[in-house]
């Protein structure tokens, strides 16, 4: 990778791109309205006394600098990205042509229902299109992410069991070993107390642990199907009545829905609650903390508690807000969410239809189990059955034989590749979870497949050579302990 040859860049370790602070210049400066001009169309009491403090450069500076640090950047528009349980699949273009059409990109979220016709009929038919892919009644786009989802959902709960007459009792929520990651602390943060039960033998949810954990102050259980070992619940239904017969509630985590779409709807399976991650399953750009959205399904039991305003349409067609809800647990995110990602999984959707949405389900589990045939001859599988979406293997044996999962992960690199999901799910040791989604052609499958199979011949052969992986990248391997515990959050000028 190149360095920029901008000069002036000083700081206290190499750095990829130096910060524009340190390019900068006094009296560099590109274009810029004269002062006379400024003077005679700015009133005196909205000018500035003085200057910005900002980095005087030109133009080409700053482009290049930004351009420059977007070549070092990662895309599924560059290779293939295929961390397991993010669902990184290849984002069609036409969704951002129709998030960036004038009616959808300049609205405000305060214009008058008048003048928001088309979003308002937007969000009221994609709440209608999830409905059907899901099995729900009704839906909330309101909540920015899946984690806010989960959080919305619990509150959910809450509110149904209050209402019974049962809030003060029900204060816990179990949750399986096998649960997406912030299933717990999004129980907790709402209050209540997590019971975590193991997975069996065969990846399942312990039956004879959940039935032991369950009683009568239990609110409900947060379940992932698939389950994040990426495998489907074979004892659903056993799960479902031994939950719902104490009075609980279930909650469905649909971080993994790609697997399921067009195949099995999470309402008919028995889920009270249902969050989907729209930029996940239904195509939008996300990663690095968003942007996203993440849904929130409900039964008509539990409908009346989703967040408010909701979007109802008028005898006449029209389109108007609601907030006249009162079991609702209230708004929970400014605007309509996330719209521009609403737009993009609206667009997505009509255009793949029910025999493309199938399509896309049936290629996400096809591709998984063909890269699961590729590698299981060399690799432990931690749970070795036909999986979903996605794969988890344990390179317990790598480890032994003197390479990681963190090191074959770093080798990925030096073979061109993004590295999968390492040490998660945590109950399995050594874990790489890969995710390959349905947009990658077979050879891209099988060029990823070769290139583990020759890093674990090199594990064999040369293990420190895995160790010191990699070679290629700007930057090798970074102190993550260090940048945890003592993170640099200011920028100091170095000392010339």
């Amino acid at each position: 990778m190149r360095r920029s040859p901008e000069s002036g860049a000083r700081t206290a370790e190499p750095a990829l791109e130096p910060l524009l602070v340190e390019l900068a210049r006094a009296g560099r400066g590109g274009g810029h309205v004269p002062d006379a001009d400024a003077s005679a169309v700015i009133p005196a009491r909205f000018r500035r006394t003085v200057p910005l403090a900002l980095p005087e450069l030109v133009e080409q500076q700053v482009v290049r600098h930004f351009t420059h640090l977007a070549q070092l950047n990662y895309s599924v528009d560059t290779g293939f990205y295929p961390l397991g349980s993010c669902t990184m699949k290849y984002n069609p273009k036409v969704n951002d042509r129709a998030a960036a059409l004038a009616g959808f990109a300049d609205l405000h979220p305060l214009q008058p229902e008048a003048d928001t016709q088309g979003a308002l009929r937007l969000i009221w038919e994609l709440e209608r299109l999830l409905a059907g892919i899901t099995g729900m009644a009704e839906i909330s786009l309101q909540p920015a992410a899946g984690a806010h989802a989960e959080f919305t959902s619990l509150l959910m709960f809450k509110a149904f069991h209050a209402g019974r007459g049962e809030g003060a009792r029900r204060r816990r929520i179990i949750v399986p070993n096998s649960a997406h990651g912030t299933n717990s602390s999004s129980a907790a943060l709402c209050g209540y107390v997590v019971t975590t039960v193991p997975s069996d033998p065969r990846g399942n949810v312990d039956l004879a642990a959940l039935r032991a954990a369950l009683g009568d102050d239990v609110a409900g259980m947060m379940l992932t199907n698939p389950n994040t070992l990426g495998l489907f619940e074979e004892h659903l239904e056993a799960v479902m009545a031994a939950v719902h017969g104490c009075g609980g509630l279930m909650y469905g985590d649909g971080a993994n829905m790609n697997a399921l779409l067009g195949i099995a709807r999470p309402g008919d399976l028995g889920f009270d609650v249902l969050h989907l991650n729209l930029h996940k399953t239904f195509s939008t750009p996300h990663g690095a903390g968003g942007p996203g959205a993440g849904p929130v399904c409900a039964t008509p039991a539990l409908a009346p508690y989703l967040p408010v305003p909701r979007v109802i349409r008028s005898e006449e067609g029209r389109f108007r807000l609601d907030s006249q809800r009162p079991q609702s647990v209230g708004r929970v995110r400014a605007g309509h969410g996330n719209f521009g990602v609403l737009v993009r999984a609206y667009t997505y959707i009509r255009q793949l239809g029910e025999e493309g949405l199938r399509a896309t389900g049936e290629d996400a589990v096809l591709a998984a189990n063909y890269l699961l045939s590729r590698l299981r001859p060399t690799f432990d599988v931690a749970f070795d059955r036909p999986c979903m979406h996605e794969l988890v293997l344990t390179l317990a044996a790598q480890k032994s034989a003197g390479a990681s999962a963190l090191d074959v992960a770093k080798a990925l690199i030096d073979e061109g590749f993004h590295p999968p999901t390492v040490y998660f799910p945590l109950s399995v040791p050594e874990a790489m979870m890969i995710e390959p989604t349905e947009t990658e052609p077979k050879e891209t499958l099988d060029a990823f497949a070769d290139a583990l199979l020759r890093i674990a011949a090199l594990v064999r052969t040369d293990p420190a050579a895995v160790r010191a992986a990699p070679l290629s990248a700007p930057l090798a391997r970074l102190d993550e302990v260090r940048a945890a515990r003592n993170p640099a959050l200011t920028w100091e000028r170095a000392s010339s």
